[in-house]
Order: structure tokens, then sequence, then C-alpha cells
């Protein structure tokens, strides 16, 4: 069963995560880390939104 949505609130500051199924490593090769950073830049070319920092770890991701 999935999550309730969270309250979207303008001008809020959101973390973000996202983790690989069973800590799962999410990126297995540069080209992986490199496609994701793609999506996100054309996610935030689409919707502007401010990141204030970010990492990205084998298993999981952190906004």
């Amino acid at each position: 069963m999935g999550r309730t949505p969270r309250n979207w609130v303008p001008g809020s500051t959101y973390h973000v995560t996202a983790r690989g199924n069973r800590k799962q490593d999410l990126f297995h090769q540069r080209e992986d880390r490199k496609k994701y950073l793609l999506y996100l830049q054309e996610t935030k070319d689409k919707y502007p939104f401010t990141i204030h920092a970010y990492c990205l770890m084998p298993n999981h991701i952190i906004y």
C-alpha cells in the first residue's frame, strides 16, 4: 500500500529521499549517475525549484 500524498506548500523546504528496493544499489556505473543527473536537470528546467544540496550514494539519494 502506498503512503498518502504529502501536503505541498509553496515556499516550503522539503527533504527528498529515494532508496533502492531492499537497500539495493541504484547506481551501478558512472553513466547511471550521469543519466540520473540529466533527468534531474530536465525536471528542474520544466518545474523550476531550488536544490540546496544533494548526495548520490550507491543505494540512496538525498536532496
